[in-house]
C-alpha cells in the first residue's frame, strides 16, 4: 500500500511539472501572437534580441506598412520550436555572422518608414531637423519591378567633360525644373535633398524590437547600393520631367586626368546648376584634391595629379576584399557604422568637403551629409562613386562583393519614382545596372597602374624601425587618444607568405575607433614604416590611406578602418619583418577620435 501511495505521489509531482511546463508554452505563444515584442521590451537588450530572432515574422507583419504587392521579406518565418530555450545571448554578444551559417531569420535591414522622425544635426546647422517625407495617405507601397527589358535602349552615363553644351542644358533644364515644383511634392529639388539626409542623420529607426537604434548608411555595406537606388530614382525623375525618359545623369569623373576640374557649367553664376554655398577658391582651373583637407597648402598641378592618381590606386587597387572597399556588416539590431570602406573615405569624403564652403561650421553644403545633396554637383560626384564600384568588381578578373549574404541582398529602403509612387527596393535588385537600364560610358583608367614607390630604401627603413623598437616601448595603451602624432609596434601573426596564400588571403590592418566626435571634421592619415618625423605624402608606398569623418550629427560613435597592406609589404620589402611600425597623423580634429586597437588580419578575398 504504501509502495503505490509512493508511485501516485511521484506521478502527482511529475503531472505538476508536466501541466506548469504546458502552461508557461501556453503563456508565452498567448502573448506573443497578441503583443508585438516591442510592447515588453525596448532597450537591445538579451531577452529582446530573443524575442527578436523567435518571433521577428510576427512583428514584421504587424509593423511594415501595407504593400499592393506580395513582399517576401516579409512572409512569416517559422522558427525551430527549440529556439526559445536556446541560451539568452545578447545581440551585442553576438558577431555578425555570414550567410553560411544556418539562419533562421533574416536580419536585413529595413527602415521603418512610417515613423521617421528629426535628424540628429551638427552645432551651428543652417536648417531645420525635418528631412522626412511626405508620405501618401492612405499610406500605399509598392515593390520595385521596373526592370528593363530585354532589347530596351540602355541610358548611357557619359563624363560631364566629354558631353556637350545641348546635353548639359538638358541637365539644367531638368534641376531647373525641380526647383521649381511644389515644396511638397516628393519630386522638388529640395525634397530628393531631405532623401539623403534623412538616411544619413538618422531620420529613420530600425524595425522593433529595435526601433531605438537609429539607420546610417554611411560607414557600412549598405554605402553603396544606396546610393545606387538614390541617383537612379532621381534621374528617372529628371528623366520624366524633361521629357527625356534615355536621358542620364552625366558623372564627375575627378579620378581622370581630364575631369579633375570641377565641371565649368557647375561654376556658371547663370545655371540652375550653380550653389552659392561652395568654395569660390575651387573653381576651374583649380585641381581637386582627393585627399583634400582644410587649409592644406597648394601644390603644382601637375604634382597634384601625381598624388590624386597615386591616391586612386590605394584606394581601388590595393582595396581588394569586400570589407576593406564596401565597408562593414549592417544587419537589423547592429549599431550603426561598423566599419568605413576606403572610397567612401577618401575620395568620396574629401571630394565632399573640397567643394563645400570652408568658412561655414559643417563646411555647408556638400562638406556635411544633411544639406549635401542640396548642391547639384552631388548627383554627378555620385554618379562617379556608382561607376567606380562597378570599375571594382571587375578588376583582378572579378572581385567578390557582399552577393552571397541574404541579409545583405534582402536589405531595403523606400524612394518616390517619377509617378509619385514611394517605391520600395531591394539591395538585390541592384547590382546590374543593366537591369535598371543604364550603363557607363567606357573611359581610360589612368590610376590603374600608378603603383607607389617608396620614399626610403629598405635599409633607411630598417635603421628607423630598429631605432624606435630601441628607444622606445612598444607596447601602446588603449585607448589611445589622438592628440598628437603617434607611432606603434603592430605584430604580424604570419610573415613570408606564398603567393597562394596571398591570393586566398589579404593581410589588413584593422584600426579599432572607439571614440569619434561625430559633430567634428576628423581626417588621421596612416603610415607604415615611414619616419615619423618626415612623414611621406600621399604618392609614396609608406602612407597607406587616410581616415576622414565628416560632420553629421552630435553623438560619439565607434567604427572601424582598415586597409589591405599585402601589396604595401611588398612594395616596402618588409614581407620577412615581424613586426611593423603604424604611425597615426591627426591632421584634423586632434583629440576628437580614440583608438581601442590596432592588428592585422587576413581576411578571405
Amino acid at each position: 500500500m504504501n509502495e503505490n501511495r509512493e508511485n501516485l505521489k511521484k506521478m502527482s509531482n511529475f503531472s505538476r511539472v508536466l501541466f506548469a511546463f504546458s502552461a508557461l508554452i501556453i503563456v508565452l505563444f498567448f502573448l506573443t501572437t497578441t503583443f508585438p515584442t516591442s510592447f515588453f521590451f525596448t532597450n537591445t537588450n538579451s531577452f529582446s534580441h530573443f524575442l527578436a530572432t523567435t518571433f521577428q515574422a510576427k512583428n514584421n507583419t504587424n509593423n511594415s506598412p501595407s504593400s499592393s504587392s506580395n513582399d517576401q521579406t516579409h512572409q512569416p518565418i517559422l522558427s525551430h520550436w527549440r529556439n526559445p530555450f536556446i541560451a539568452f545571448k545578447g545581440i551585442n554578444d553576438i558577431s555578425p555572422s555570414p550567410a553560411s551559417t544556418n539562419q533562421t531569420v533574416s536580419r536585413a535591414i529595413s527602415p521603418d518608414v512610417a515613423n521617421c522622425g528629426p535628424v540628429e544635426l551638427p552645432p551651428g546647422a543652417i536648417t531645420e531637423p525635418f528631412c522626412c517625407p511626405v508620405l501618401p495617405s492612405p499610406l500605399k507601397i509598392i515593390d520595385f519591378n521596373d526592370f528593363a527589358k530585354p532589347n530596351a535602349t540602355l541610358r548611357v552615363r557619359k563624363p560631364i567633360h566629354m558631353v556637350d553644351d545641348e546635353y548639359m542644358a538638358k541637365l539644367e533644364k531638368g534641376i531647373a525644373i525641380m526647383k521649381s515644383l511644389p515644396p511638397h511634392d516628393p519630386r522638388n529639388f529640395i525634397e530628393q535633398a531631405k532623401v539623403h539626409c534623412a538616411y544619413c542623420n538618422g531620420g529613420y529607426p530600425q524595425k522593433p524590437p529595435f526601433q531605438n537604434l537609429k539607420i546610417d548608411i554611411h560607414r557600412s555595406w549598405l554605402f553603396y547600393p544606396f546610393h545606387r537606388w538614390y541617383i537612379y530614382f532621381f534621374e528617372k525623375i529628371l528623366g520624366s520631367l524633361i521629357g527625356d525618359p534615355d536621358f542620364a545623369v552625366p558623372y564627375w569623373s575627378w579620378d581622370s586626368i581630364e575631369g579633375m576640374q570641377m565641371p565649368k557649367h557647375f561654376a556658371n553664376p547663370n545655371s540652375s546648376l550653380f550653389h552659392d554655398l561652395r568654395d569660390p577658391n575651387h573653381y576651374p582651373p583649380y585641381i581637386v584634391d582627393l585627399n583634400f583637407v582644410v587649409g592644406a597648402e597648394s601644390t603644382t598641378q601637375d604634382k597634384q595629379i601625381g598624388y590624386n592618381l597615386a591616391f586612386m590606386y590605394k584606394q581601388m587597387v590595393l582595396a581588394n576584399t569586400k570589407e576593406v572597399f564596401m565597408g562593414g556588416v549592417y544587419r537589423h539590431g547592429d549599431q550603426a557604422q561598423p566599419a568605413i570602406g576606403s572610397v567612401e573615405q577618401a575620395p568620396h569624403n574629401t571630394v565632399h568637403k573640397w567643394v563645400g564652403r570652408a568658412d561655414l561650421p559643417s563646411q555647408e553644403d556638400m562638406g556635411t551629409f544633411y544639406t549635401a545633396a542640396r548642391d547639384p554637383i552631388f548627383y554627378p560626384h555620385h554618379t562617379n562613386i556608382d561607376r567606380l564600384w562597378g570599375i571594382w568588381t571587375s578588376l583582378d578578373g572579378g572581385r567578390q562583393d557582399y552577393r552571397d549574404d541574404q541579409d545583405w541582398l534582402d536589405s531595403e529602403f523606400y524612394f518616390y519614382d517619377e509617378n509619385l509612387n514611394l517605391v520600395r527596393v531591394r539591395i538585390g535588385d541592384s547590382l546590374d545596372t543593366k537591369r535598371l537600364g543604364y550603363v557607363y560610358e567606357e573611359t581610360e583608367i589612368p590610376w590603374l597602374h600608378a603603383v607607389p614607390e617608396p620614399s626610403r630604401t629598405k635599409l633607411e627603413r630598417q635603421a628607423k624601425k630598429v631605432s624606435f623598437l630601441a628607444s622606445q616601448n612598444p607596447i601602446t595603451k588603449f585607448p589611445l587618444v589622438l592628440d598628437s602624432k603617434v607611432s606603434v609596434a603592430v605584430n604580424r601573426p604570419k610573415k613570408l607568405r606564398s603567393k597562394l596564400d596571398k591570393e586566398r588571403e589579404e593581410e589588413v590592418l584593422v584600426i579599432e575607433i572607439v571614440d569619434l566626435h561625430s559633430d567634428k571634421d576628423v581626417k588621421v592619415d596612416i603610415h607604415v614604416d615611414d619616419d615619423e618625423e618626415m612623414l611621406s605624402g600621399p604618392d609614396k608606398a609608406e602612407f597607406v590611406g587616410t581616415f576622414t569623418s565628416v560632420p553629421h550629427g552630435r553623438h560619439k560613435s565607434k567604427t572601424k578602418y582598415m586597409v589591405a597592406i599585402s601589396k604595401v609589404l611588398e612594395n616596402l620589402e618588409a614581407e620577412e619583418d615581424e613586426i611593423i611600425v603604424v604611425t597615426l597623423a591627426p591632421i584634423v580634429g586632434k583629440g576628437m577620435v580614440s583608438i581601442g586597437s590596432i592588428k592585422i588580419e587576413y581576411i578571405p578575398k
